[in-house]
């Protein structure tokens, strides 16, 4: 069998070899364990996509036709395991369950077909080619493709967004926790979808197949990006998102408490309830962090302001680097979704502004201090809670519309 070195060839070639081996470590990182096993799974299922492309370019099938029908084809599993990598890498709480297992479905269907193809001899292939596949499951599952995939990105999509919104009233410092790389990944995997939608039009209303095919190029990148990229995400352990449907489904389970009742019992099923009313007249000395969050329309209670406002400015909690509202919550006794709600409303900001604040507010006035001359603008940044130099510059820049070097030389 001879295979042309064309570039293509040697590129794809040199893709899916780079694919497996990233997907072999994936696998066994530790960091991430259970979402770099799904982008492992899904990096897989696209290598051996583009190992068809690899055996049409490398002329492969027309040598040896009884490659047609090699149980490599697992497409409708790329929308469920990058729909499932992002759930489980944005919430380390997530835990597979069995009904799961009906995303996958329609892949299951899809690797049994082909299963049972590669078992049959090459005339029942051929019969199957041009009197079953080629008119009816050829264009089924090009169409379930698209199909699926464009309905998981969109999800995905859509869970990144909340989880970016949520990630800033509840962390200090997001640079390695943004996800902007994902972000990048999912529009770039919403281009191989349009692509593919190009591809469905011109096949079926103008019958041009691989005229205009360049969904496998467009794969190539997704998966080089996905080995490049994924393997160095860093360990998201203390993240756990869940969207707001789900935790406002287990704060209505829990009945709710009138002013100056006793909070109820919460059931054991519930890990963290929250009743529907918190009125006192006084913050408690030990408030519990199964206490209440205010209704929507309820003005903060000045004194959990004032706890908040205390916690930040005189006991200097943010020069904590890594500060999150669960410290922030187990330093004061407050609830979370108290604190979360008091910073909003009664502060008018996201916690990470609020926190990023005092760490400016401190820099600035360190540089009108003899510390201009002791530190240099870095060393400065880091005593007052930043943790590197680029988070540093973005944060000073975005809340005081200079760069930290330009309002030193003001100063």
């Amino acid at each position: 069998m001879q295979i042309p070195l064309t570039p293509l060839v040697v590129v794809l070639f040199a893709v899916i070899t780079q694919a497996v081996f990233a997907a072999g470590l994936l696998w066994l990182t530790r960091a991430n364990q259970l979402p770099n096993r799904f982008l492992a799974l899904l990096m897989l299922a696209i290598a051996l996509w583009l190992l068809d492309g690899f055996f049409r370019v490398a002329n492969i099938y027309a040598q040896d036709p009884n490659w047609y029908f090699a149980p490599i084809y697992y497409s409708l599993a790329f929308g469920p395991l990058l729909y499932f990598y992002v759930r489980s890498l944005v919430n380390h709480d997530f835990r597979w369950q069995l009904q799961y297992w009906w995303h996958f479905v329609p892949v299951l269907v899809q690797a049994a077909l082909y299963a049972w193809l590669r078992l049959q001899d090459y005339e029942a292939r051929n019969w199957f080619w041009q009197q079953v596949h080629r008119p009816y499951t050829y264009r089924l599952e090009f169409i379930g493709t698209w199909v699926s995939l464009t309905v998981y990105l969109a999800l995905s999509l859509r869970r990144l967004r909340e989880y970016r919104r949520w990630l800033l009233n509840n962390f200090s410092e997001v640079s390695r926790l943004r996800l902007l790389w994902l972000r990048t990944l999912l529009i770039l995997v919403g281009i191989v979808s349009a692509q593919w939608l190009l591809e469905l039009v011109l096949r079926e209303f103008f019958q041009l197949y691989y005229r205009f095919d360049y969904s496998t190029e467009l794969l190539g990148v997704v998966v080089f990006l996905i080995g490049v990229v994924g393997l160095r995400q860093a360990d998201m352990q203390a993240v756990r998102f869940e969207p707001e449907e789900v935790t406002a489904a287990v704060a209505a389970a829990v009945p709710v408490a009138a002013p100056g009742a006793a909070t109820p019992a919460p059931p054991s099923s519930i890990a963290v309830p929250f009743p529907e009313v918190y009125a006192t007249e006084e913050l408690p000395t030990a408030l519990s962090v199964r206490e209440a969050v205010p209704a929507a329309t309820a003005p903060a209670d000045p004194a959990v302001v004032e706890r908040i406002r205390r916690a930040l400015e005189d006991e200097q909690l943010y020069l904590n680097p890594t500060l999150t509202l669960a410290e922030l919550s187990a330093h004061t006794s407050l609830a979370p979704r108290l604190i979360s709600f008091t910073v909003n409303t009664g502060f008018k900001q996201s916690f990470n502004d609020l926190v990023n604040g005092y760490r400016v507010a401190e820099v600035k006035r360190r540089l009108a201090t003899s510390d201009a001359q002791r530190l240099t603008l870095l060393g400065i940044a880091l005593e007052s809670g930043f943790n590197s130099k680029t988070t540093f510059n973005r944060i000073f820049k975005q809340f005081t519309g200079v760069a930290p070097r330009d309002y030193r030389a003001t100063e």
